[in-house]
């Protein structure tokens, strides 16, 4: 995220968008648009439909990671019509480059939720308030993300099958990842772990800088090895691969929806914002949703089912708004209630530790004065190549475990960044995170536009859970979101040995070369603690408590007997006909690292699991 935001506020002011020359954006973006839609990407963008009809065999509800995996696989049953109702619009050019994610938050493609303060977390952040954005686009969370292809660990699966949800093991599910990639990496895609010729492009990055090379090295000398932590073992360190296609953001929107666009029996329908589901309380069958379209409210049935895909926030939020949640709280809004269920619970993000910056003395980092931001753009619009091509702004993975964890199961990821907070001279990372300025001025604007890089530990197993809950009985206002990070004191325990682990990693023989330095200026409201004492690291964390946007689990998934469970395995909810959710809400736990491949696995399933419940044979 830092180096994608150096990369975007370099361009958009060497391009104009900062004095006079404000006219010379258009011209650039049309440029942009006009090669990679025209001339380098077959697919053109879908057809959002004017029009729609009455009813349809299958409402998909949100066209993100799940959503347009779940309604390109039902249009392949020609006898099935299917609609996709997408609240947001189409991606646009912006879009497309992967070092821009961070001009993409805070924007009408961002739902841009924030999470209630709790004094444990998000110190550091404006009203003690971290930002969660979230896709309000055709695509969802992958139009905003950056594009990191990671898929977990085997035995964050199997636990799910040993929670009571069948077929859910990691065998099973590792054939829908594999089903979805189409890896353009020659020594992976030939491997048991990875295919080609699917929908979804996986490949490296073509641009990088000397500095994640030497954190591969690093962790070879900390005695973990370079290898494909999608693989047979996830522990180790690897350059990232992402979803990206040509240089360009491989979004599920371009992968799943544009190459079925033309089928007959396929509609989506953007901008178009569902308020609740149509339910008739006696049958307790969901016949269809309510949705508003351009200031206009329309009702849409359908024949066979309801697929709810609208994420870990929105889809708790609609089942809420319909009568299906938790008893208390819908009967204190006056929702009247059709199912008691725990909708909203079980909410689980990864949280990290962010601000964690070393200089260097080298010029190999992403500072926002070095760029030379036309022909760097022209390096990506000809050529597809160069910075503009990064995985915003993430170069390196690593997988290890604390004295908490094992090598089997690591219970902490690095994300490696050749950039920091400082990187862009205060103008727009500051602002992403929603720092304060008193933190910022402090420590990070003397060292502003100098050489450096980061690591971000990230805690792959919260023991905290949160919720989702409605403010209002309105579907406009937004959600009460509730992380509750830290909750749990294991989890800030793991999070300073991870920090531990970091700088160990940052001191390895291969950065002396660059020298490579912890930056030490304290932060103002850790001042109290030693510096580099794990009550320091403590009081950093949190302070800079950094979501990388991973909120799964409040439409948990489980058998029968368990009363915490929204979902069955077959993710038909409990006691209610012709709906299912098919998302990251239905994960049990979370995956052990980023969670959009595991969506579109997610999605892969499910619509298999329709398909197996609609078409075959009843006994």
């Amino acid at each position: 995220m830092v180096l994608e935001t150096v990369l975007v506020s370099t361009a958009l002011k060497t391009v104009g968008i900062v004095g006079s020359g404000l006219w010379l954006l258009p011209l650039m973006l049309a440029g942009i648009t006009y090669h990679n839609y025209n001339r380098l990407d077959p697919e053109s963008p879908p057809i959002d439909a004017k029009m729609i009809q009455r009813e349809y065999d299958f409402i998909v509800v949100g066209g993100g990671s799940a959503g347009a995996v779940v309604a390109s696989r039902l249009s392949e049953i020609p006898s099935w019509s299917t609609l996709l109702l997408e609240a947001g619009p189409d991606e646009n050019e912006i879009s497309d480059v992967p070092s821009l994610a961070a001009y993409l938050q805070l924007s009408k493609l961002d739902w841009a939720y924030k999470i209630e303060p709790t004094g444990r977390a998000c110190l550091g952040m404006k009203n003690g308030r971290c930002n969660w954005p979230r896709g309000k686009v055709l695509g969802g969370s992958s139009v905003l993300n950056y594009m990191l292809y990671v898929r977990g660990n085997r035995k964050d699966y199997d636990l799910w099958e040993s929670l009571g949800n069948p077929g859910w093991n990691y065998e099973e599910v590792l054939k829908y990842f594999k089903k979805s990639e189409d890896n353009r990496n020659p020594y992976l895609a030939k491997t048991d772990y990875h295919s080609s010729g699917g929908y979804l492009t996986v490949q490296e990055s073509p641009w990088r800088t000397p500095l994640v090379l030497a954190f591969v090295e690093a962790g070879q000398e900390m005695g973990y090895d370079n290898r494909d932590i999608n693989g047979e073992r996830q522990d180790g360190f690897m350059v990232a691969q992402g979803t990206i296609r040509r240089g360009t953001r491989c979004s599920t929107a371009k992968a799943f929806l544009r190459p079925v666009k033309l089928r007959k029996n396929l509609q989506t329908a953007l901008n178009a914002h569902v308020t609740r589901l149509l339910i008739n309380p006696t049958t307790m069958r969901v016949y269809g949703v309510e949705f508003v379209r351009h200031g206009r409210k329309q009702i849409v049935l359908a024949r066979k089912e309801v697929i709810l895909s609208a994420g870990a926030i929105n889809s708790p939020q609609i089942m809420m708004l319909s009568g299906l949640g938790p008893r208390e709280h819908l009967q204190k809004l006056g929702i009247p209630v059709l199912r008691n269920l725990a909708v909203g619970d079980n909410l689980q993000d990864h949280v990290g530790m962010g601000g964690l910056t070393f200089l260097v003395d080298k010029p190999i980092s992403i500072v926002q004065n070095r760029f030379q931001a036309f022909p760097m753009t022209m390096q990506y619009i000809t050529k597809g190549k160069g910075p503009m091509t990064t995985l915003g702004g993430v170069e390196g993975l690593a997988f290890v475990n604390t004295i908490y964890g094992n090598r089997s199961w690591p219970d902490i990821q690095f994300h490696m960044a050749p950039a920091s907070i400082n990187s862009d001279g205060g103008l727009k990372v500051r602002k992403v995170l929603g720092l304060t300025d008193l933190l910022y001025n402090t420590v990070y604007k003397p060292i502003a536009n100098k050489d450096s890089w980061t690591m971000m530990p990230l805690l792959l197993r919260p023991k905290s859970r949160g919720t989702v809950r409605l403010k209002s009985k309105s579907p406009f206002h937004y959600p009460i979101i509730d992380a509750n990070y830290f909750a749990h004191r294991a989890d800030i325990d793991t999070l300073v040995e991870g920090a531990k682990i970091a700088i160990k990693i940052s001191q390895s023989p291969v950065f002396k070369k660059f020298n490579s330095r912890l930056h030490t200026i304290p932060f103002p409201n850790c001042r109290d603690h030693k510096f580099g004492s794990d009550a320091y690291w403590e009081c950093h964390i949190r302070t800079i408590s950094m979501t990388i946007y991973h909120p799964v689990g409040t439409c948990k998934m489980g058998p029968e007997w368990d009363s915490t469970a929204v979902v069955d395995p077959r993710l038909r909810v409990y006691g209610v006909k012709g709906l299912r959710v098919i998302d990251t809400s239905i994960m049990p736990t979370i995956p052990s690292g980023n969670t959009n491949a595991p969506a579109i696995m997610v999605g892969e399933k499910g619509a298999d699991l329709i398909k197996e419940d609609w078409l075959s044979p009843k006994s």
